[in-house]
């Protein structure tokens, strides 16, 4: 079943944000006017939303105001950017340890529980607001519309985070018909499952499809590996987000689905951050976060330099986020946008410091290292490399029809020759491979733990070679 058009654009999805006080649509039309900014305007609204947030933090957030007064930084004294450097960085840890002194519980619309996935290792419950869930929605809204999508138009969705599944009743199936929305559950993708996932997609003609990378990926591999060739005539974008998009990724979905990839990034914690656009460019939310780009000590890297994103997150009142150490490592573009918009251009990003791999003599390696030893075997078919400490490698291998039992050594000598000669591998056969606890399918876990100096060298990461 598809609902009209202009009926789920102009009356259902309006109905649903007025009906649970979120000002989407507002800030949708605030968002389609402030991205053609100069990026000097647009620094300038940062600013005036700045000043708002560290007002709200040191009101109603004890801990912030504590962290304010020790900088002696007064909001009303904030007249530039730069003076948000003065406050010490925050992390996911104090974030946790300090939760009952962040949150304003009396904020406007209500302040609702959350928690991130954990895929970091550092599961957070925190905070938030209707503010930052109109930020989300509307920016998601507006990249598409850079794709040809608009909000109302049939879209699928492969998800299968728990706080959705808890909700598959008929309530929420009817609302996502009504919202011309398709979900398929991520954790369940087993080939016959996957079978009904391809016909349920040329069923619903979908205009765009949003997922997990890996879990999109999966789908595509499994239409490919069917010789399924999709009858997609309406779709205009495919949307990823959750995890690195690899290019080996990118060719597959782009060749089996017939459009462009659009990456996302984002987190539950920041929310909505950047999106890709048809040109390639990864545009930063500009008008409800400040990205810096920092180094292991905490000062900013030059432009075009790698560096740990830290984030201020304008629309986060609930339970601000100023100055949060994501974790994530990103690369800043000295370009501006093709399109001429003043939003922030991201260069790269290369997912959380646990997505490397550290060789046994602590040199910190891009996961694709380990990736690329596996692609070149020609008998495995789905992969997943568990780093349980420098000298201990699990390689999860579900082999396809061309497996022989002397790739286990191919394996095996291949990531010795990356990581060094004296890491165990284990090479582990199986049907299949379980998805995280998130419902992603990541192909690469470290839990060697990097600080310090391994934390500098891994915002620097060595090229690739092969």
């Amino acid at each position: 079943m598809r609902v009209p058009f202009h009926l789920s654009r102009y009356v259902v999805y309006p109905l649903q944000e007025r009906a649970f006080h979120r000002p989407t649509f507002p800030y949708l039309a605030e968002l389609d006017k402030s991205q053609w900014l100069s990026r000097a305007d647009l620094e300038q609204l940062q600013l005036e939303k700045l000043r708002v947030l560290l007002k709200v933090a040191h009101d109603h957030c004890p801990w912030h105001r504590q962290r304010m007064q020790a900088a002696n930084l007064n909001p009303n004294d904030v007249n530039d950017l730069s003076a948000l450097r003065r406050l010490p960085s925050m992390d996911k840890a104090q974030a946790a340890a300090n939760r009952e002194q962040l949150v304003w519980q009396d904020v406007p619309g209500g302040a609702f529980q959350y928690n991130t996935g954990g895929s970091s290792g550092q599961p957070l419950i925190f905070h938030f607001g209707r503010s930052r869930q109109a930020s989300d929605a509307a920016g998601r809204i507006r990249a598409r519309r850079w794709w040809g999508a608009e909000v109302g138009e049939p879209e699928v969705y492969i998800w299968g985070a728990p706080v959705e599944l808890n909700k598959t009743d008929w309530v929420k199936t009817v609302r996502d018909r009504l919202l011309n929305q398709l979900v398929l559950n991520a954790f369940a993708m087993s080939p016959e499952r996957m079978d009904h996932y391809l016909d349920a997609l040329e069923s619903f003609q979908p205009r765009s499809i949003y997922g997990y990378s890996s879990s999109v990926s999966l789908l595509a591999a499994h239409a490919r590996s069917c010789g399924r060739r999709l009858r997609l005539p309406r779709l205009k974008v495919v949307c990823t987000t959750g995890e690195p998009l690899y290019e080996h990724q990118r060719t597959l979905l782009t060749e089996v689905f017939g459009v462009a990839v659009a990456n996302e990034f984002g987190s539950r914690d920041i929310g909505f951050t950047a999106h890709e656009t048809p040109h390639g460019q990864m545009l930063l939310m500009s008008e409800s976060i400040i990205l810096e780009v920092l180094d292991a000590n905490g000062v900013p890297v030059a432009p075009g330099e790698m560096g740990e994103a830290v984030m201020t997150g304008l629309c986060s009142e609930a339970q601000p986020f100023i100055r949060y150490r994501t974790g994530d490592m990103v690369r800043m573009s000295t370009e501006p946008d093709k399109d001429g918009r003043g939003l922030h251009v991201i260069a790269e990003v290369l997912g959380r410091q646990t997505d490397f791999l550290v060789r046994s003599d602590g040199t910190i390696m891009h996961a694709l290292a380990g990736i690329y030893v596996l692609r070149a075997v020609d008998g495995v078919g789905e992969f997943k490399l568990i780093q349980h400490d420098k000298q201990n490698l699990e390689v999860q291998v579900v082999a396809n029809n061309r497996w022989q039992t002397d790739m286990t050594q191919a394996i095996e000598a291949g990531l010795q020759k990356r990581l060094g000669q004296d890491v165990h591998i284990l090479v582990k056969l199986l049907d299949t491979i379980p998805p995280e606890a998130s419902g992603k399918h990541r192909y690469v876990v470290s839990h060697v733990k990097l600080n310090g100096d391994l934390a500098n060298a891994a915002s620097h990461p060595q090229p690739e070679t092969h």
